[in-house]
């Protein structure tokens, strides 16, 4: 009688356990479609914007939309902060254009298995700016610079935050203005700023990806 009543007790706890496994795994599922619709949307938008306010008319007419790497959430990190502030120094720019930008922190965090480390970086023309005075510019180049994206590196935005943990989402990893219009002069990836692992997940070259 003991194993019997033991039995019928248990049942009813799998069927639970079962329950909250099925309602977590429908929830992420439903997360992610959300997700993907979002970023597709922001896509959208962005790409309609690009091709207004950046792109001449000439280049409106060569122009055959922004390249994607397929949307992948194993590319959101979670990536350890540590504030490291530097000196003010002239950031590298692909055309002469005198821009000062100033060290204010690190990113550590793993992608495939391997610990890669950013530094994130302040615009201080932009500083002043209320709109600005939370955004960072994190550059960067990868495995995939110079074959399926730009050879000068691509850029994230990120905001300042309070934690110590932040989240990086490299499916909005963009190509700067440069690689569609030698009109534009910009940032070049400072060489601390590449990591060994590629990072297949934003803006891409149509057909090299």
């Amino acid at each position: 009688m003991v194993f019997l009543t033991i039995n019928i007790y248990l049942q009813p706890m799998k069927l639970i356990l079962f329950s909250l496994f099925s309602f977590s795994f429908t929830c992420s599922i439903r997360s992610q479609v959300n997700y993907s619709v979002n970023i597709l949307n922001e896509r959208e938008i962005h790409q309609k914007e690009f091709v207004e306010n950046i792109l001449d008319s000439t280049e409106k007419a060569n122009f055959q939309g922004i390249c994607y790497f397929d949307i992948d959430t194993n590319f959101i990190v979670e990536a350890k902060f540590t504030r490291k502030k530097g000196k003010k120094f002239i950031m590298p720019m692909s055309k002469k254009r005198t821009v000062y930008y100033r060290k204010y922190g690190e990113l550590s965090f793993t992608v495939n298995d391997t610990i890669c480390i950013l530094q994130l970086y302040e615009n201080l023309s932009l500083k002043g700016n209320k709109e600005f005075k939370d955004y960072l510019f994190l550059p960067f180049k990868d495995k995939t610079t110079g074959k399926s994206t730009y050879d000068a590196g691509r850029y994230l935005d990120v905001y300042k935050s309070k934690n110590v943990i932040w989240i990086i989402d490299f499916n909005k990893a963009y190509q700067p203005y440069c690689a569609y219009s030698d009109r534009y002069s910009c940032p070049i990836v400072p060489q601390e700023n590449s990591i060994s692992v590629a990072i297949l997940a934003g803006e891409c070259y149509e057909g090299k990806h």
